[in-house]
């Protein structure tokens, strides 16, 4: 599913073309940063209702899915964020507009462990793939902070990109 958005069918092909090579996820990720890096779009590759995100929860847009990767828009009001959580595949994310907060965490048995502290700015690109990619995101900002996500799995066919939810003691 695509629509019709300023810069999407570019980054679609930019994104194809890096998966078909069939790298580790890991090289993959990196890639498709490195390519999100020169072309991250703008915010308004969501329309203004999108940009004005939920003030419930955060919420994503499926900009494009199929059967190797997915691109999603995710729009976090302030003080939203994600449970602590890991993935299903790898994930590269650029943030378009705010802060995005994350706190990455390590599972030490029946324990977790924070590992680092990061504040990405708007134009910043980032990426991993499973395992350790244990994570949560917030936005700790006073305004609506956006970001891109692609991953390499097919969100139209998968419930999440979340693969668990952990829910243990932070040492």
């Amino acid at each position: 599913m695509t629509l019709a958005r300023p810069g999407l069918a570019e980054l679609v092909a930019g994104v194809r073309e890096l998966v078909d090579r069939s790298a580790t996820p890991r090289t993959t990720a990196f890639a498709v940063a490195d390519m999100l890096r020169e072309r991250l779009p703008s915010p308004e590759i969501l329309t203004e209702e999108e940009r004005l995100g939920d003030p419930g929860h955060y919420i994503s847009h499926p900009l494009h899915t199929e059967a190797a990767f997915s691109i999603m828009a995710v729009v976090w009001r302030p003080g939203q964020e994600t449970v602590i959580h890991d993935h299903i595949a790898w994930c590269v994310f650029g943030i378009l507009q705010g802060v995005e907060y994350e706190t990455l965490y390590r599972l030490d048995g029946d324990h977790l462990t924070e590992i680092g502290r990061t504040a990405n700015q708007a134009g910043e690109v980032s990426g991993f793939a499973p395992p350790g990619d244990i994570h949560r995101v917030r936005n700790t900002g006073d305004s609506t902070a956006i970001s891109l996500h692609i991953y390499g799995a097919d969100l139209g066919a998968a419930p999440s990109s979340i693969r668990r939810v952990y829910d243990l003691p932070v040492r």
